[in-house]
């Protein structure tokens, strides 16, 4: 019967409301008058139509107040002060039509009880019905249970935005305040952090949603910390300058973020560091299209340079930060010129040509090959781009009389056993033979640092894939580990660092702890609600499978060549002293390097590469494509 009603036409079940309130008004009235004079007999003393008044003059009022328009099962409580104040005029218009035709005999204080029974009874009828129409929700749609973390102002929004729909219950809160714990908000028990464990197993909770928007980032760290073992769901509401509209909706919750991942806070910036080398400078980043540049980027423009260089090889990634950055711009009135450049950081001419044209200043070299499988098998082109590339790009900066030069290296450059690692280290050896060049004016300084969570060719992406896909979840070797930072972190640290430097220096990201990607891979499949599947639980959702070390992976990762490291002004940043190639030196290599690049002799190449840089040694035979295997 229910099941019919439900499937009726709006306009039909619009009109039953409206029938129901013209029967229920006039016996509201009548059991008014009846309590006030305690006399339960049909009143004689006036005509039967005054009991149809209240229903005559209320229901245009309530048409016009969008009664009967509401859709019941999303109407909100809210709609309790328009509902008083559609009786409460009806009420009005009534008393006036006494007035009007001369209706004797309704006691006054009728008047009072027919107002809170009109009140309780449109209340009564809407709010029961969407009581109804929720509790036969799950019957045709199983909905996810849901816990609330914070009984605040977004806590609150949210169990009211999730109780509109079909997908989700509500089934309690949880709260730090010791003031709101035990209390019931809607419905809604508030339980304690120290209940929360045994509530999700008692609820069968799917999903926590973290609706704590003021709390410190370090505060949302632990309760991730927290439920990751558990197995359950974890979506996070932005921050309080996110949430400026005032409404919070389901849409705007996010999965666990790269930093709660790494289970740690990132250190403030130091804001001078980070204005030194650019406000109102004129700067250039290449590469400003990739995941480093792009966040350079935009952290650049937030210290507002005079002009920003965008050099990029990739058309569509130069017009997308293009695009991303103008909108920037516009938004806060910045006084900032762009310039979109297309080219290639091999080609030194046209490099050192857009500094002079722009006036370039600060130079940030972001653009590289950066996946070691792929300049494995492309080692001609990894060393172009990666290591050519820079010297082209640190030649055409003194050429055009750049101040600063800073070069965004990799920890891979240590100790390589891979082309991409010992073409950035060739980098490296490049700006640091400059640097002991007493002619030249323009201060270098490299940035070697981790992997950077939420880049192109992260783990995390490509594990949220596969979770998505119900797994297996892929990583190449149980014990492998990797430095990891947000790319927000690495790029600020990376602005600091340069802005530090003397001439030559190489600097060091701390970047905590290394994290074994095995248990990145569980902290990801617990917190999207999954469980492990192994030997000890055969019956789990998403299994981890092992691949095998991909070409020339190392097991884990190195900052320093040697032990000569010191420390700077900024906690998270070491300078290390490591030892160089002269100028004569490098040129020599380069001109056999050049000689390698030209045949496409890959074996001369990984000779060559030996020869300078310290500790190189690849772990496979040479895989090129274009490599003789005869």
């Amino acid at each position: 019967m229910l099941d019919k009603a439900i499937a009726l036409p709006r306009t039909t079940k619009s009109l039953l409301i409206l029938a129901l309130d013209f029967i229920l008004l006039p016996l509201a009235l009548w059991a008014a008058i009846a309590l006030r004079l305690d006399d339960w007999s049909y009143p004689v003393h006036f005509s039967w139509w005054v009991f149809l008044l209240p229903s005559f003059i209320a229901t245009p009022i309530f048409i016009r107040f969008g009664l009967y328009r509401a859709v019941i099962r999303y109407i909100e409580d809210k709609a309790v002060l328009t509902i008083a104040t559609a009786v409460s005029l009806a009420l009005l218009g009534f008393i006036a039509a006494i007035q009007l035709f001369q209706i004797s005999g309704i006691p006054r204080g009728s008047l009072v009880i027919f107002w809170l029974l009109a009140m309780a009874i449109i209340i009564a009828s809407r709010f029961g019905a969407r009581s109804i129409l929720r509790k036969l929700a799950p019957l045709s749609k199983i909905r996810k249970t849901v816990l609330i973390y914070g009984a605040g102002s977004a806590g609150r929004q949210l169990a009211v935005a999730l109780r509109t729909g079909q997908e989700y219950e509500p089934v309690g809160y949880v709260d730090d305040s010791a003031q709101q714990q035990g209390l019931q908000i809607g419905g809604l028990k508030v339980i304690s952090n120290s209940q929360m464990l045994q509530w999700i197993e008692l609820k069968k909770v799917d999903q926590v949603l973290l609706a704590i928007p003021s709390a410190p980032r370090s505060r949302q760290i632990d309760i991730v910390n927290q439920l990751e073992p558990l197995a359950v769901e974890v979506r996070i509401l932005p921050g309080m300058a996110e949430l400026v509209s005032g409404e919070v909706r389901l849409a705007d919750a996010r999965e666990v973020g790269v930093d709660e991942l790494l289970g740690r806070e990132p250190v403030p910036p130091n804001q001078e560091l980070l204005a030194r080398n650019i406000k109102g400078k004129s700067v250039m980043v290449t590469g400003a299209g990739g995941s480093i540049g792009s966040e350079l980027c935009r952290q650049i423009v937030k210290n507002q340079p005079t002009h920003l260089v965008l050099y990029e090889l990739s058309e569509f990634a130069l017009y997308s930060i293009e695009q991303e950055l103008s909108q920037f711009i516009r938004e806060h009135a910045l006084s900032i010129e762009l310039h979109p450049v297309l080219g290639s950081v091999q080609n030194g001419l046209r490099l050192s040509a857009i500094m002079q044209r722009y006036g370039v200043q600060t130079v940030y070299h972001a653009a590289a090959y950066k996946h070691v499988p792929l300049v494995e098998y492309n080692i001609t082109e990894g060393i172009l781009n990666n290591a050519f590339g820079t010297r082209a790009a640190a030649a055409a900066a003194i050429d055009a009389g750049v101040e600063f030069f800073v070069l965004i290296s990799t920890d891979k450059a240590v100790r390589p056993t891979n082309i991409m690692g010992a073409s950035k280290r060739m980098a490296e050896l490049a700006l640091q033979a400059y640097a002991l060049d007493p002619s030249v004016k323009t201060r270098f300084s490299m940035v070697r640092f981790g992997n950077v969570l939420g880049s192109s060719g992260s783990v995390v992406p490509l594990f949220r894939k596969q979770i998505a896909e119900g797994g297996p979840v892929k990583v190449t070797h149980p014990e492998i580990n990797r430095f990891f930072m947000t790319i927000p972190e690495a790029s600020q640290l990376v602005i600091q660092a340069g802005a530090m430097g003397g001439n030559g220096e190489v600097f060091v990201l701390d970047m905590g702890q290394p994290v074994r990607i095995v248990d990145l891979a569980r902290r990801m499949i617990h917190l999207s609600g999954y469980t492990l599947r192994d030997d000890t639980n055969p019956n789990g959702d998403i299994a981890i499978v092992y691949s095998g070390l991909r070409p020339g992976e190392k097991l884990y990762e190195e900052l320093l060549i040697g032990d000569n490291v010191s420390g700077t002004e900024h906690p998270r940043i070491m300078k290390a002293n490591e030892q160089c190639l002269t100028l004569d030196e490098l040129e020599q290599m380069i001109a056999d390097l050049s000689i390698a690049c030209v045949n496409n002799d890959s074996k001369y190449v990984i000779e060559v590469l030996q020869r300078c840089v310290a500790g190189f040694k690849p772990d496979h035979d040479v895989r090129d494509h274009l490599h003789d295997f005869s």
